[in-house]
């Protein structure tokens, strides 16, 4: 679904979709950016000028750690790579509002993530 999501996105914007980064079973709450090799292969991609722009279904894809993800995020945008999400638009870093609006994102991602951790372990006692 979310792939479908992102061509029709893509589709709509006029942008070709060059190459998919796919990560099965890897959480991006619990495996930081730097053991997730999407990440790690998208960041070489970038710096190879591979692509412009980096489309996701949604921002916390990108990874839902709150005090590493926002600057996963800043990191592609200072490499001229736009970050797109098919429901949340573009993340901008144009402004001190900008950053502070890309650490709320994560930072609620996190939080959301603690809440299912939270259920799933109450469930499962």
């Amino acid at each position: 679904m979310q792939r479908e999501a992102c061509h029709e996105f893509a589709d709509r914007m006029g942008w070709m979709i060059g190459k998919e980064f796919l990560e099965k079973g890897v959480s991006s709450f619990k495996v930081s950016a730097k053991d997730r090799d999407a990440i790690q292969d998208l960041k070489d991609a970038a710096l190879k000028g591979e692509f412009q722009v980096l489309l996701v279904f949604m921002f916390d894809r990108i990874g839902r750690i709150d005090d590493e993800t926002p600057f996963i995020v800043e990191w592609f945008a200072k490499h001229n790579i736009r970050v797109w999400s098919v429901n949340e638009g573009e993340q901008r870093f144009e402004s001190h509002v900008d950053k502070l609006m890309n650490y709320i994102r994560f930072w609620q991602a996190a939080g959301e993530s603690e809440k299912t951790s939270m259920r799933i372990r109450t469930r499962m006692q």
